[in-house]
This record gives structure tokens, C-alpha cells and sequence, in this order.
């Protein structure tokens, strides 16, 4: 082995802090300023709940199986 490493490889390595802090911050410009988090949750959470809100019997047993494992979150 050589200083390079195995088979003459050269080390490498890419610190990509700097892009993820910039990255982060271009998500948050494009939100907005009127972007509510809460209010998401709360609109994904009724969206969530009209979903799954008129099952038959069979969708119903279906459904708790999925929820029992763990392929669904429970209501």
C-alpha cells in the first residue's frame, strides 16, 4: 500500500454543510412567510381522517389489520 491508499486511491471527502444550510433556507423562502405548520398538521390530520372515514366491515377489518402491523398509523 502506498500513501495514497489501496491501489493508488486517493482519499476523499465533501463536507456539504454549507449546501444543506443553504438548501434549508431556500425551502423556508419558498414557503413564505404565511406558511403555518400547525395548520398543515391539522389539514393533513382531517384529510388523514375523511380518508378513512366510511369504510364497509371488510375495509374496516382490513384496515385495523394494516394499523395492528404497523403498515398504518391508528386514528
Amino acid at each position: 500500500m502506498n500513501q495514497n491508499g489501496p491501489a493508488g486511491l486517493v482519499p476523499f471527502a465533501l463536507d456539504l454543510t454549507a449546501d444543506e444550510v443553504r438548501r434549508r433556507a431556500a425551502v423556508l423562502a419558498a414557503l413564505g412567510p404565511d406558511w403555518d405548520p400547525v395548520a398543515v398538521l391539522r389539514g393533513e390530520d382531517a384529510a388523514y381522517a375523511l380518508l378513512y372515514s366510511d369504510l364497509d366491515e371488510e375495509q374496516t377489518r382490513t384496515y385495523d389489520m394494516l394499523v395492528a402491523a404497523g403498515v398504518l398509523p391508528g386514528r
